[in-house]
């Protein structure tokens, strides 16, 4: 009993001085850490700060934009910048992030074949040389590496953002550095996002001869407060839904005095950019904006277009429960046929965690449906246009507005409710998330090869009217895809041609194909 006693004691003496050497131990960093702080100055922890912010920013992707320092507050119109080579012409966020810019586009390059090779063969012919293209498009890596590819083949080009967050500064200071006027940056007021078209088409030296537009609204710029120059326009290239619709409108109404391409219903731009390239950005946009987990959640998907498909595909491949909502009988058809449960919005929506739109209509979730969501319900828009959430009656006296980070707020309701509204309902994936270069590049390249068809075309060729992109064309820029897969084309014979009607190269299916 003794005997166990004192090898109590033994390991009790141990354990204090074990103790005792931890606590030494840690009074000896405190004296350390004490010392530290008294020799960083004010202006060390300040640099130490620059270093340790730059470090971090040097990492971040042009989805998330370049953080900007506080000397860049003031607003670009407020500020004079010049070039390394003294260029002016230009209004952007900060043009010392040029340098960034120039590494995301060279990037960008890479997976942009296409327009890389239609650069490359069509440079020394300047298809478009004497071509004054205005354009309004988001302003990214991507849009740079068409603009650049625009300029190779002999036009002039002034650029504007169609979308007041999706700009990424950068890339837009590498364009500026570049010697291209462009007038954009992330986060721009609505006055600044006119203001921003506005100097791009009212130099008086300068004047347009063809358009490229994403939604209209350059288009419509020039139509209503330029109309000398509209009727001077050759041509008109539009990619987005909303945009083109405005085309159509215009022409029914005979006043469309110019002949218009629509690219958003090519097959490149629909069975491409808006099936695949959303199927991949709507879960990216979702996870960097709220980090929500997707196995469980019920979402309601507005609209079974290519859109819509991409994004409900993508949803349901992460486990969640969707929705469709749907007019068209021959999309709600295909939604039953791909296994989602057709509803109405009213049926759903105190249930459901997530609503995101996809038709690029008005009002598709109105005032009151927001009402009647669950807390914490994530809404936000694929479409292209900002008019498909009724944002506008969200800011009422009753309901609080609540910033959480860019991109994100918290609209709460007088019992204590909230959403969470992820870009004040305008475009989720080019304002808030990275998007795959590969199918902008199957985009951009169509864009370029219709404004060289409409500049190039003989008088006669075209009507004022809107047109859509040639089969051949479409087919063409497919191909220039094709030896990035390593994949080979079987050719047809001549007697298999001579059956199907067609020539060896195509076209292959007719207009009305539906692929």
């Amino acid at each position: 009993m003794k005997k166990v006693y004192s090898m109590f004691n033994l390991n009790k003496t141990k354990e204090e001085e074990a103790v005792q050497s931890i606590c030494i131990k840690q009074i000896q960093f405190a004296d350390q850490k004490q010392d530290f702080n008294k020799r960083l100055n004010k202006a060390g922890r300040r640099s130490l700060y620059h270093s340790l912010y730059q470090s971090s920013t040097d990492n971040y992707s042009s989805a998330a934009s370049y953080t900007d320092c506080s000397e860049d507050v003031k607003s670009p119109r407020d500020r004079q910048q010049r070039s390394s080579k003294g260029h002016q012409d230009f209004c952007i966020k900060n043009i010392r992030q040029a340098d960034f810019g120039r590494r995301e586009i060279e990037i960008a390059e890479q997976e942009m074949p296409a327009l890389m090779a239609l650069r490359k063969r069509a440079e020394g012919e300047k298809p478009l040389a004497g071509a004054k293209v205005v354009g309004c498009t988001h302003i990214t890596a991507h849009t740079a590496v068409l603009m650049e590819t625009l300029s190779a083949l002999g036009a002039q080009c002034r650029w504007a953002a169609c979308n007041i967050y999706s700009t990424q500064n950068a890339a837009a200071a590498a364009l500026a550095e570049g010697g291209f006027p462009v007038f954009a940056w992330k986060g721009e007021s609505e006055d600044d996002f006119w203001w921003c078209i506005d100097r791009c088409v009212s130099l008086e030296a300068w004047q347009p001869n063809l358009i490229l537009d994403d939604g209209g609204d350059l288009t419509h710029w020039i139509y209503k407060k330029y109309p000398n120059i509209f009727k001077m326009i050759k041509g008109i290239v539009e990619e987005s839904v909303t945009g083109v619709h405005r085309l159509y409108q215009l022409s029914k109404a005979g006043r469309l005095c110019v002949a218009a391409m629509n690219v958003n219903d090519s097959v490149t731009k629909q069975k491409f950019d808006n099936l695949y390239c959303c199927r991949e950005s709507i879960l990216d946009g979702l996870k960097w904006l709220t980090g929500v987990m997707f196995g469980g959640k019920q979402v309601v998907v507005c609209g079974y277009g290519e859109v819509g498909k991409g994004c409900s595909a993508a949803l349901k491949a992460m486990g969640s429960i969707v929705y469709i909502t749907e007019v068209d009988p021959i999309c709600a058809l295909q939604a039953c046929m791909d296994c989602f449960r057709l509803v109405k919005l009213n049926e759903v929506i105190r249930q459901v965690d997530m609503v995101i739109t996809c038709t690029g209509n008005k009002n598709v979730v109105g005032r009151e449906c927001l009402d009647r969501m669950k807390n914490g319900c994530i809404v936000c828009n694929m479409g292209h246009s900002n008019t498909e959430i009724d944002v506008v009656s969200l800011r009422s006296p009753e309901l609080t507005w609540e910033r959480v980070r860019s991109q994100v707020d918290h609209v709460i309701w007088p019992d204590g409710k909230r959403i969470i509204l992820l870009a004040e309902g305008r475009l989720l994936n080019l304002s808030c998330s990275t998007i795959p270069t590969f199918i902008l590049s199957i985009t951009a390249t169509t864009q370029a090869l219709a404004l060289i068809e409409l500049y190039n075309a003989p008088e006669g060729r075209y009507n004022k009217d809107v047109y859509l992109l040639p089969k051949k064309m479409d087919e063409f820029v497919a191909g220039l895809h094709l030896p990035t897969f390593d994949a080979h084309l079987t050719e047809l014979t001549d007697e298999q041609a001579k059956y199907l009607g067609l020539t060896k190269k195509g076209p292959f299916k007719p207009n009305y194909y539906r692929y």
